[in-house]
């Protein structure tokens, strides 16, 4: 495994860490499914262990994520390893309980000590805001940034960290929230993120941010793992069955899309994870991914990407054939 440092945070974290979104289970968010269908508590727990003997030391999860369930599974693993051999993310900003808006300063206390409470831990190494959703004409974001800052006072949050969905929602916010790391949605079919009126990567590199990157695999399509003839079905609370990457039209589409990447790296899951996750990980060297997981041999395959960089030339060529 390799390791970088999250830039101006001093975070020293491995350059494929651990997304632990799915091991959440199913949830729903307004009546609308946001989480994963299929997990399995002792699996999950097989791969947290199996990631810490690979290496693996910065795990990323969210109060949302099954309501609190992914960082109680958490929790558990905490338990059995060294905590300071480990970087521990969390997020506020979905989940508002009877808050008006989740990122209410009271409300963003009580969802840090609910975290602390499931992780079992004193301190969160990264907390993030988890959107840049801080009310009508952003009435709370001053006074949420405040309390961020209180709480790395207090010494219960270390690294202060911001999530967005646009370039424009973090341009917004972060001059307020004055985050040391970014996370964002970012793999090798690219997006706003890599443009270059809203390339996020030059900006941060700037400022000298960490950064985070999320859905590398893009959900498993940069592997072709699915029969585009039977395309796969999901439970209830799964965010991908409303995902139309996965009807059959789109299956196909992407798998000759990928029939170069396979010609020129190799048609193995290892060949195409390797260029799944090192795609990303070329784009800054403050940059780390967080692929998802739901038991071991995923974390395994996950991992085996590491430390096999692409050179200029690989990057170009992918980013060619992969945006059509």
């Amino acid at each position: 495994m390799e390791y970088r440092v999250l830039g101006r945070s001093g975070l020293k974290v491995s350059e494929v860490s651990l997304g632990c979104w799915a091991i959440g289970g199913p949830s729903w968010r307004d009546g609308s499914p946001v989480g994963w269908s299929g997990n399995d508590d002792n699996a999950s727990l097989a791969g947290l262990r199996q990631a810490f003997e690979l290496g693996i030391n910065h795990f990323d999860t969210a109060d949302v994520y099954g309501d609190g369930h992914s960082e109680r599974v958490i929790g558990k693993f905490l338990k059995e390893v060294p905590r300071d051999q480990t970087v521990i993310a969390t997020k506020v900003g979905w989940f508002r309980g009877t808050a008006p808006n989740a990122m209410q300063p009271v409300h963003i206390r009580h969802q840090l000590e609910q975290s602390l409470v499931n992780l079992g831990t004193d301190y969160i190494d990264l907390y993030y805001f988890h959107n840049t959703n801080f009310g009508p004409d952003d009435q709370y974001l001053e006074e949420a940034a405040d309390t961020m800052r209180q709480l790395q006072k207090e010494g219960k949050v270390r690294v202060i960290g911001q999530s967005a969905y646009s370039y424009g929602d973090f341009m917004r916010v972060c001059p307020v929230t004055r985050p040391d790391v970014l996370q964002f949605h970012y793999n090798a079919f690219g997006n706003q993120f890599d443009q270059e009126k809203t390339n996020l990567f030059q900006w941060a590199d700037e400022q000298n941010l960490g950064i985070v990157l999320f859905g590398p695999l893009a959900q498993g399509l940069l592997l072709d793992k699915f029969d585009p003839d039977h395309p796969p079905q999901f439970g209830e609370g799964d965010i991908r069955s409303g995902n139309q990457a996965f009807t059959k039209e789109r299956l196909l589409e992407i798998r000759s899309r990928l029939q170069p990447v396979k010609e020129r790296f190799g048609s193995e899951v290892r060949d195409l994870v390797r260029v799944a996750i090192q795609y990303p990980l070329a784009q800054s060297s403050n940059a780390c991914v967080i692929p998802g997981f739901k038991n071991a041999s995923q974390v395994e395959s996950n991992a085996s990407g590491a430390g096999q960089p692409l050179s200029a030339e690989d990057v170009s060529f992918i980013r060619r054939v992969l945006r059509g």
